[in-house]
């Protein structure tokens, strides 16, 4: 077995870094893997029907954490999960439907990575790679394989990167392109989600970066600087290309003044360049700050004041009024997820939808939320009165849900637990973002309530002004 998975990872014996930290992990979970892949004692892997499509080669996130439990002498499930996690951080298995790379115990469609792939290969590929990969993305079938928002973002930077070689580049995706053709359409589809997954991996998406206890690539790179990067399409890199620090141990020679010159001049390009990355990331966060900077008691005191503090009452007052201040009907405006937070912009916005006679979206996704805190023997109870008040043929408060969603809602329900309407949910709320959340900012309820606060807010101030004339003018040194 160790010596099948050796020869897989492209690791031989006469490797220096046979026994470091990060080979002896690779072993480990390879050999894990390797098994968990047996024909016979392994997780099956099969081909499961769509609705309109079948998906090749697939596993679920449930059997892999119960051949962990029955196979790895594990005990508690949460242990189990955590273990398959770190295998999918490290991309020997990976989701096919999103690009967090971590093992859910549910219906989740799973795919083992191919070899070739795997890390114990020393890939750490160059943005020449990654610019090729998104390159012939744009090649390929746009409709299965369209570039995401930050994917576009990157290739528009690399193309400004690499505009001299830009041309090179195009030439090696169409090459693979042509390639790719050639093959079996439902193993150039099996193919095309190895590949994202190395990306995910060695490019994760941003706000998903894949973490374990230990960055393994990291260690790699620090225990041998000198060693010689591999590429993923099999290219030769050009010399302008590589840092004087990672030159092939072959020409590794004492350094000399050229040498150094050659570095300062490298490191020097390397400052002078733009970050725009750290930019962008800096402009949201002053943005997001300058938004909620009045909500934050630290910085803006709040209004009304604290009762306990101070002697005004007033917070006591709008209390029993039960009204909403104008600084928290402002709030729901930020965000559907700050109006669903406040208990009086939730009703308003309830208010709001059955107006449009379609409030049961809301309280779908109010149903959901109170089944995760439900205790675990009434779970199976109300995941089964969710279903058929709201997705049941025949449902008193029947949703609208896509073929993918509804589908993987009925395979969770098969063993209930408090996140089998987990999809159904998030397609609900994304529904509710994009088309009733946008209509209730625009509509009469919310402006008039917006405007409302304010004329209250502007008579409480005229009224005061009023009141502090008064008291002048019947004052009796006013009157003498």
């Amino acid at each position: 077995m160790n010596q099948s998975s050796q020869d897989q990872s492209g690791v031989g014996t006469a490797d220096p870094d046979q026994d470091s930290p990060n080979d002896i992990v690779y072993r480990k979970i390879e050999e894990i893997v390797t098994r968990i892949q047996d024909e016979t004692e392994g997780v099956p892997v099969r081909t499961v029907k769509s609705f309109l499509t079948k998906i090749p080669s697939v596993v679920t996130g449930a059997d892999i954490v119960q051949w962990l439990m029955k196979n790895l002498a594990i005990e508690d499930p949460a242990e189990a999960i955590h273990i398959g996690s770190l295998i999918a951080a490290q991309g020997y298995l990976f989701p096919i439907s999103d690009h967090v790379l971590s093992l859910k115990d549910d219906g989740t469609f799973y795919r083992f990575q191919a070899p070739y792939f795997w890390p114990s290969n020393c890939w750490e590929p160059e943005n020449t790679d990654y610019a090729i990969y998104l390159c012939k993305r744009t090649m390929q079938n746009k409709t299965r394989l369209e570039l995401a928002d930050y994917e576009a973002e990157n290739l528009a930077r690399l193309q400004r990167a690499f505009t001299r070689k830009w041309e090179f580049v195009f030439m090696q995706a169409e090459a693979q392109v042509k390639i790719d053709t050639k093959k079996d359409r439902i193993e150039r589809k099996i193919l095309d989600s190895q590949e994202r997954a190395f990306w995910d991996v060695h490019r994760p998406v941003p706000g998903c970066v894949n973490v374990t206890e230990m960055d393994i690539r990291k260690c790699r790179r620090m225990k041998n600087p000198q060693r010689v990067k591999k590429s993923v399409y099999g290219l030769i890199e050009e010399g302008q290309s590589q840092s004087p620090v990672h030159r092939p141990s072959q020409l590794a020679r004492k350094g000399t003044k050229e040498d150094v010159e050659k570095e300062i001049v490298f490191l020097n390009s390397q400052l002078d360049r733009h970050c725009i990355k750290v930019s962008k990331v800096a402009e949201s966060l002053m943005t997001y700050t300058e938004q909620y900077q009045e909500y934050d008691p630290f910085v803006v005191s709040p209004e009304p004041s604290n009762p306990w503090t101070s002697d005004d009452l007033s917070f006591w007052d709008l209390e029993v009024s039960k009204e909403p201040s104008q600084q928290r009907v402002r709030k729901w405006g930020f965000s559907l997820e700050e109006a669903l937070k406040d208990p009086a912009g939730r009703d308003q916005f309830l208010k709001f939808l059955e107006s449009e006679f379609s409030s049961e979206n809301l309280q779908f996704w109010l149903a959901v939320q109170d089944l995760k805190r439900q205790p675990l023997e009434n779970v199976a109870e109300r995941a089964q009165e969710i279903w058929t008040e709201f997705l049941a043929e025949g449902a008193t408060s029947s949703i609208n849900l896509d073929s993918h969603s509804y589908e993987r809602t009925s395979a969770n329900l098969k063993d209930p637990g408090r996140y089998s309407y987990e999809d159904a949910q998030d397609h609900i709320y994304k529904l509710m973002k994009s088309d009733s959340y946008t209509r209730y900012l625009r509509s009469n309820a919310y402006q008039n309530l917006l405007m409302a606060r304010k004329k209250v807010c502007l008579f409480l101030c005229v009224s005061l002004f009023a009141w502090g004339r008064l008291q002048l003018d019947t004052s009796p040194q006013h009157l003498t």
